[in-house]
């Protein structure tokens, strides 16, 4: 009983840590792909804009 609080503050860093590499992993993802998501943004504006 004494190592329980112990065992689950770990457990919650390890999810703490692994939400945290997901968060990086996707702002690279965003960061690398920005540019066709900027065109794809650009596209529909105009399209919009012959309406």
């Amino acid at each position: 009983m004494l190592f329980a609080p112990k065992k689950k503050a770990q457990g919650l860093v390890e999810y703490a840590l692994v939400l945290g590499m997901v968060a990086i992993v996707v702002t690279i993802i965003i960061m690398l792909l920005w540019p066709i998501i900027a065109d794809v943004f650009e596209n529909i504006n105009d399209s919009l804009s012959g309406l």
